[in-house]
């Protein structure tokens, strides 16, 4: 009967697939990175079948397999009659006294899945302003990050916000939620528009407006909640994470499992490769920007942080120091060679090679990153040059010792179920990856780097090259022949 089962199952998914391809709309994915070995992601080569499949929680729970299966056939439904609406839908919150910087009314995107209990909730990254200077030439720049005024109607998902199976193998039938960034706070503030304030920032404030109401659309019987985000929307996780959770209980909805999930936004305040005037976002060292948004936003950080650094509180917006106060789980997602780090510490990467010096500040950000997320239980962290993953269309490609980013936060999740349960953690399912290699892009499946003022394509070795990497001296400090280091550059390895 078993067997049966299994055999049912895998014809549901081979045909939802196959549905999924149908019916993209045309949407042409980009060319991902060939897979460094014949046993990366061997399934990814069939026509047929384009993700896992894992049965080793469900060979103990047949009615949990039933479940999935009912709703998964229910999820095809719309695709046997060839109609598939995959966009989220623009929803403006219903206070309306919970507003974008420009008073403007803030609102969300969303996209349901009737009969799953998961919810994923994503705050979008953006930057930020910290006086009206540069707000107001973010007004003029960025109006979409500050105003609601001329948001599209549907947003498509992409990354862990996908419907397809293919390209979201662990939550593409979750309920999805789509939060823009429209407070330039790093989503923290609780200020009003005012005379006095001539702009809003009500970040915090408005994912709490988001969650009530969403608990009328189906998430006051949801099973699990994931709040995430990128970049600004990441470091807004570790900021919101905990009010969210305690949220939900105070309105009496204590069985959802909140969880946060903060992707690029674990940054440092580390002392600037070059110090500058700080006369906007970018030049500006990282604490000197936030001691000043903090004051003028009117920022709200979570409780046992703001005890901790009392006086001080702006501490609480860099990861390895409000992480130890955050009772609720978190799994944090870092590129240990942060693109929006090094340019908030004056490392240019474009134009001329970079500096004996300017390379040295560069490894040793790695190294430091590697240190303040030692004690993270949860973590994904790439030795790659970039910025943001969880979105990107690449993101199932993106390796840490073997193992690919979704394949973590399964791990994760089943981890969590465990341990509810009072089960053993399950076997050869690492939820704690790290990258040991010392140089930017060393891990062979980090995403493609283009020549900036070219376009073109570069390998691992054209790149480090590009950087003004020195293959003699670097070979000299690794203690090995500089030709075996040149190969290895050259290969990937």
């Amino acid at each position: 009967l078993r067997r049966l089962f299994f055999v049912s199952f895998l014809l549901v998914l081979k045909s939802g697939a196959l549905c999924a391809r149908r019916f993209r709309g045309g949407r042409n994915p980009q060319p991902r990175r060939a897979p460094p070995s014949p046993t990366h992601r061997a399934d990814r080569g069939d026509t047929t079948e384009s993700f896992p499949l894992d049965f080793t929680a469900v060979e103990e729970n047949m009615d949990n397999f039933m479940t999935q299966v009912k709703n998964l056939a229910q999820s095809l439904y719309p695709c046997s009659a060839q109609k598939l609406d995959n966009d989220m839908k623009l929803n403006f919150l219903k206070n309306t006294s919970v507003t974008c910087n420009d008073g403007t009314p803030a609102g969300y995107y969303l996209k349901e899945s009737r009969g799953s209990r998961r919810w994923l909730i994503f705050l979008e990254g953006g930057w930020y302003c910290f006086n009206k200077e540069n707000c107001d030439t973010r007004y003029e720049t960025m109006r979409r990050f500050m105003s609601s005024s001329k948001w599209p109607h549907t947003k498509t998902g992409t990354g862990i916000l996908s419907p397809l199976p293919e390209e979201n193998p662990h939550w593409w039938n979750a309920n999805m939620v789509f939060i823009p960034y429209c407070s330039s706070d790093v989503w923290s503030g609780a200020t009003a528009k005012t005379e006095q304030n001539f702009y809003a920032f009500m970040g915090s404030l408005i994912i709490q407006e988001v969650v009530k109401d969403l608990l009328n659309k189906g998430l006051d019987n949801a099973k699990v909640l994931l709040l995430a985000g990128s970049s600004a929307g990441g470091t807004g996780v570790l900021l919101n994470v905990d009010g969210v959770a305690e949220l939900l209980e105070g309105l009496g909805h204590t069985g959802i499992q909140v969880r946060g999930l903060s992707d690029s936004g674990w940054f440092l305040d580390n002392k600037q490769y070059q110090c500058t005037d700080c006369g906007d976002t970018a030049s500006c060292a990282p604490t000197e920007t936030i001691k000043r948004g903090f004051k003028y936003w009117g920022a709200v950080v979570p409780e046992r942080c703001r005890q901790t650094h009392e006086g001080e509180e702006w501490n609480c917006f860099f990861g390895y120091r409000v992480f130890p106060s955050i009772k609720s789980p978190v799994f944090v997602v870092q590129w240990l060679f942060d693109e929006a780090q090094l340019t908030v510490d004056n490392i240019q990467l474009t134009g001329q090679p970079v500096q004996e010096g300017q390379w040295r500040y560069i490894q040793n950000l790695g190294t430091e990153l590697r240190n303040t997320l030692k004690d993270v239980p949860a973590m994904f962290a790439p030795a790659c040059l970039s910025h943001e993953v969880i979105t990107r269309n690449y993101w199932i490609d993106v390796q840490v010792k073997g193992t690919s980013l979704p394949r973590a936060l399964h791990c994760w999740d089943r981890s969590l179920q465990d341990n509810r349960n009072n089960k053993a953690p399950p076997k050869a399912c690492p939820v704690h990856l790290i990258d040991s290699c010392p140089w930017p892009h060393c891990n062979p499946t980090c995403p493609t780097i283009r020549d900036q003022f070219t376009g073109q394509e570069m390998n691992v070795f054209q790149f480090l090259m590009h950087m003004g990497f020195d293959v003699q001296k670097m070979a000299q400090q690794q203690g090995m022949d500089p030709s075996k280091l040149l190969g290895m550059l050259s290969s990937g390895s």
